[in-house]
């Protein structure tokens, strides 16, 4: 199984894949050297940063040269990024998994929007950057606010949100030979929700539904805090999202993995809308708060797919009692905060990371944890927030 990844993140699938009896090789990028542990893989192989992210064809001879004395028979992307990467291999080696085109599905959102609408699935209106009469005519017909989105960036990078017609035209404009590779769709105001699944044998086979706090756009752009909750089992809203779910990730071809799904629903009439996909784990830890309410580790799972479809085995989820959980980040003040004042009983994980403060509560009830991720969030703001990270004295 030869994994790629160009962040660091993963570790529990790598570790998982060699308790499953996989042999793992890792591909990564050379500033990435001695950030994994020893002893979740076999063997690791490192390119120069530039190279693995930009020059696929060296990628491609690179892995060449490694097949003459591997037999790989899994290609799997760790992060968003390398899914292009993945793909590009799968089809220059002819192994299982997504091609470039269904790739697509998973990474572009114009490809997303596109599908999604084909297979009458609601989405936000949209339009290609392509054409400039069909973007005039969007504008008359559509009206603002509008998002400019990049079509192949993760989540709420580089997204822009326009009033009017001029900063649209100005912001497209401004893209000079880039402006194809974004998307175009009405703003849609409402609340944001996601759907971590995983899937085998093009089954969903475990799926928890959850809701932000403050809209992912919201703290990209303005520097808050970042919350979501996961939603009351069985309750009417988690079982729309759950059957919208299933037909998005039917409609674009999902097998075996996992996925991490985005959805809004619109304030004035109350529909949902789908947003956004992928074939990856959920970021921003919502893989430990996925684990605090249900037993479940993502990462872990997926790598147990995988190889169970490698060798054509069965694949079971087993899942402990299911609890609500809410996940709370922020940047913060302090080199190292001080969290030691929170120290509630339903208190499971707390973030150990530079500049940062985070945490995990979990209950039996909803109620709780929407309480004490308020409270939190009053708390952090008040003795931790940042709204940027500090910058960082010279030398450091």
């Amino acid at each position: 199984m030869l994994c790629l990844a160009s962040y660091e993140k993963g570790q529990r699938f790598l570790e998982e894949a060699k308790q499953q009896g996989c042999r793992v090789l890792l591909l990564t990028s050379q500033s990435l050297e001695g950030k994994w542990p020893p002893g979740i893989y076999d063997e690791i192989f490192y390119m120069p940063d530039k190279e693995f992210e930009w020059n696929l064809q060296h990628m491609v001879q690179g892995v060449n040269h490694l097949c003459r004395t591997e037999r790989i028979e899994r290609i799997v992307p760790l992060d968003d990024f390398d899914l292009e990467k993945a793909a590009l291999l799968r089809e220059h080696l002819r192994l299982p998994g997504f091609g470039e085109t269904a790739t697509r599905y998973f990474r572009d959102k114009l490809a997303m929007r596109t599908r999604a609408a084909e297979s009458g699935i609601r989405v936000p209106p949209f339009t290609g950057t392509f054409h400039y009469q069909s973007i005039t005519d969007f504008l008359e017909k559509v009206p603002a606010p509008w998002v400019l989105k990049p079509r192949l960036l993760a989540g709420a990078m580089g997204i822009r949100k326009c009033q009017s017609k001029e900063e649209v035209w100005e912001s497209i404009h401004r893209l000079g030979d880039e402006q194809s590779y974004f998307v175009l769709e009405q703003f849609v105001p409402g609340d944001i929700f996601h759907v971590d699944s995983i899937w085998f044998g093009g089954e969903v086979l475990f799926a928890i539904a959850s809701a932000y706090g403050t809209p992912p756009l919201e703290v990209a752009n303005e520097g808050g805090i970042f919350t979501t909750e996961t939603l009351e089992a069985g309750s009417d809203v988690e079982q729309s999202l759950l059957a919208m779910n299933k037909a998005v990730l039917s409609a674009f071809g999902l097998r075996d993995g996992v996925s991490h799904t985005e959805f809004i629903k619109a304030r004035a009439d109350g529909a949902v809308y789908f947003l956004e996909t992928s074939a990856r784990v959920g970021g921003a830890n919502i893989a430990d708060l996925i684990e605090a309410a249900s037993g479940l580790n993502m990462w872990t799972e997926w790598a147990k797919v995988e190889a169970a479809a490698a060798r054509g085995e069965a694949y079971e989820i087993v899942q402990g009692e299911r609890q609500q959980a809410g996940l709370l980040v922020s940047l913060a003040r302090q080199e190292w905060p001080d969290t030691a004042d929170f120290n509630e009983p339903e208190l499971v994980w707390r973030m150990k990371k530079k500049h940062h403060v985070g945490f995990i509560v979990k209950s039996p009830r909803r109620e709780r944890v929407s309480d004490l991720l308020k409270l939190y969030t009053e708390r952090v703001r008040r003795d931790h927030h940042a709204s940027a990270p500090p910058r960082e004295k010279p030398g450091e």
